[in-house]
């Protein structure tokens, strides 16, 4: 089995995604890793990207 370097070697797999702007769209999957255009309406966002709360900054 040759390695995933080898498969894709001179292959365009990801091109500009048309909702986000970055360079995430996969072609084949038809879905951004980005943003999650194309497998779903909603956008992508993970718990872990969001920053916390800065509680000692809060207005009161």
């Amino acid at each position: 089995m040759p390695t995933k370097h080898a498969i894709h070697h001179g292959k365009r797999i990801h091109i500009r995604c048309r909702r986000c702007g970055r360079r995430a769209y996969h072609l084949r999957n038809k879905a951004c890793a980005a943003c999650g255009y194309g497998a779903t309406a909603r956008i992508r966002k993970l718990s872990n990207n969001r920053k916390p709360l800065q509680r000692n900054r809060r207005i009161h």
